[in-house]
């Protein structure tokens, strides 16, 4: 028996094999994909992550060219997409591993990441993928496309550089996370919110929380409120509510 040959659109064949109709209405509700949701006009086939991260084990060191996996990634299906972005997180890490260090190979990633942003538009798509593809990839080089992407009109795009930041704080540098963090003090959308305070949260948990409370300290008050509880959420009791009176 020969040995079995996995490909892009294996890979692709065996989401599709598991698609649960009823896993997809209820996928559908909690990524509002309803009209005004941040996702409508996505598809779900009703495949859970868990059980895509279990299709992917036998595909992590397949090396499927990535020109592929790029067309994979305009799928209209969701779950496709969510496959190849968990993939090429992967790939990333494991390129920033010292024992298997690939700076081509990350260095293509990152690229083909940043032209395929357009179909990284829902929040799990860009929190699988962002810290190590964006994050680990500008970890030693000038952070200023971090800057260029928290500008973009796109609200996947701005939630994309500080999620990224997840990858710095994990090895103490906090910085970008505070200063981006100051650049959406003003944004409209809850997502950002979300992450802004999810990052700063992760910041003062993983380095200093004296720095957290030194930018609470200047900024709670202007802070939006899902943001506030999000970063103040491992603090003492009456921080919190110190912090949240303000």
């Amino acid at each position: 028996m020969g040995l079995t040959v996995l490909t892009t659109e294996s890979l692709i064949a065996e989401v599709d094999a598991v698609a649960d109709p009823a896993v997809a209405e209820a996928l559908a509700r909690y990524f509002q994909l309803q009209p005004g949701g941040y996702g409508h006009g996505d598809r779900m086939i009703g495949v859970k992550l868990s059980t895509i991260r279990g299709i992917l084990k036998p595909y992590l060191r397949a090396g499927l060219p990535l020109p592929e996996l790029e067309r994979a990634l305009t799928s209209p299906v969701h779950e496709h997409r969510l496959a190849i972005l968990c993939l090429l997180a992967d790939r990333a890490a494991r390129s920033l591993k010292p024992r298997t260090v690939d700076p081509d190979e990350l260095a293509a990633i990152y690229e083909l990441y940043l032209r395929s942003t357009a179909y990284i538009n829902n929040w799990d798509l860009v929190d699988c993928s962002a810290p190590q593809v964006v994050g680990g990839y500008l970890f030693d080089k000038p952070r200023d496309p971090l800057y260029t992407l928290i500008r973009s009109e796109s609200l996947w795009e701005r939630r994309i550089a500080l999620i990224a930041t997840q990858y710095l704080i994990g090895r103490g540098q906090t910085e970008d996370t505070y200063t981006l963090s100051v650049e959406v003090l003003d944004d409209r959308e809850d997502l950002i919110h979300k992450a802004s305070g999810w990052m700063l949260r992760e910041a003062g948990k993983r380095v200093s929380e004296e720095e957290l409370r030194a930018f609470l300290d200047r900024y709670s008050s202007r802070m939006p409120r899902t943001m506030l509880r999000y970063a103040i959420e491992r603090l003492d009791p009456d921080s919190r509510r110190r912090y949240l009176a303000r």
